[in-house]
């Protein structure tokens, strides 16, 4: 049993994982295209024929009816006589109807920035860290954090949501909260929305943070959202806040460098405040779950030190900077996790 491989029921080594790994890009360009022409959305009203889905998208016969059973093949659509039907999954979020809808972070996830930061995995694995010019992803106002902010927010919605229910805050009492490397926002704005009396304070590049504001116009919490911009290890975070966020961010940067800036984060909270990180928390085997241990390597070609932490490095690292403990959640259906620190 030892020798058996579900791609070769035969058992015995098989081909058929290199192909696949070495064919990925292929799958990648046809869920972007299929994207890009809209053909989900065209495609969700019930099902369609490769003619009909054509006319829809302004697009061949023939290149729809390949792009559809290809997209079958690899568990996208599902095939019924000509007749192509979205999978619950894709009906969830790659029909622009449906309010999950996930199309859009391609825009973010294709960025040529990032296929280049593996175009240079070899060098950055002989380096032991990116092969991009400066500091990668993680350069001074680095125009692709823009990027992120306009594409990204649908997909942290859930996420944020969570972190929302996790804390609950008292409904009644004034609460600061400062989000660092706001991003689009969302985190914060969730929490203006569901208690009326927080106010946020986003920090983040210029550039960045025009997208968050937009954001927290858009969901009504504008008047209660302040901006800091720049760069949130060189600003003066002020003191008294309740709430710091910390989303997507510390997993950028080695372990002494964010416990430098947890330092700052410690000093800014008030007495009974807490540090909210949500991140790629990993097992201790640093393999599992699997999606989420994947991560580092992303960090490997995209940054000079970053790396995807375990929980007990988190602990470590606020314990180090002042913090008395720290909790870890799921964010499901989310692969992140919420780590809440006290003071």
């Amino acid at each position: 049993m030892s020798d058996f491989n579900p791609q070769n029921p035969a058992g015995g080594p098989s081909p058929a994982l290199f192909f696949e790994t070495a064919n990925a890009y292929q799958r990648s360009a046809a869920l972007h295209s299929a994207v890009e022409l809209g053909l989900f959305t065209a495609i969700g009203t019930g099902g369609s024929t490769a003619a009909q889905a054509a006319s829809i998208c302004e697009s061949s016969e023939r290149g729809v009816r390949i792009l559809c059973d290809y997209l079958t093949i690899i568990g996208f659509l599902i095939k019924e006589g000509d007749v192509y039907k979205l999978t619950p999954d894709s009906a969830m979020f790659l029909d622009k109807g449906s309010r999950a809808y996930l199309g859009g972070t391609l825009q973010f996830l294709h960025l040529s920035t990032i296929k280049k930061s593996f175009q240079h995995l070899t060098e950055a694995v002989r380096k032991g860290g990116t092969a991009l010019p400066g500091h990668g992803s993680v350069e001074d106002d680095h125009p692709m954090w823009v990027d992120f902010a306009q594409a990204m927010m649908p997909m942290m919605m859930a996420p944020a949501m969570g972190v929302a229910s996790r804390l609950s805050l008292e409904p009644d009492r004034k609460m600061r909260v400062l989000d660092i490397a706001a991003g689009h926002g969302i985190y914060g704005i969730v929490l203006a929305q569901q208690h009326p009396n927080v106010e946020v304070v986003a920090l983040d590049w210029p550039h960045v943070l025009d997208v968050a504001v937009k954001n927290a116009n858009h969901f009504g919490v504008g008047d209660r959202y302040e901006t800091l911009p720049g760069s949130a290890f060189d600003l003066d975070f002020g003191t008294g806040y309740d709430i710091v966020l910390l989303t997507n961010f510390l997993h950028h940067f080695d372990q002494p460098t964010c416990e430098g800036l947890l330092k700052k984060v410690h000093a800014a909270l008030a007495p009974n405040g807490r540090a909210v990180t949500v991140d790629f928390v990993v097992n201790e085997d640093r393999i599992s779950p699997p999606s989420t241990a994947a991560f580092s390597l992303v960090m490997l070609a995209s940054t000079p030190s970053g790396d995807a932490y375990t929980f007990n490095q988190y602990d470590e690292m606020f314990r180090n900077s002042g913090f008395s403990g720290s909790e870890l959640y799921p964010l499901h259906p989310s692969p992140e996790f919420v780590v809440i620190s006290n003071v």
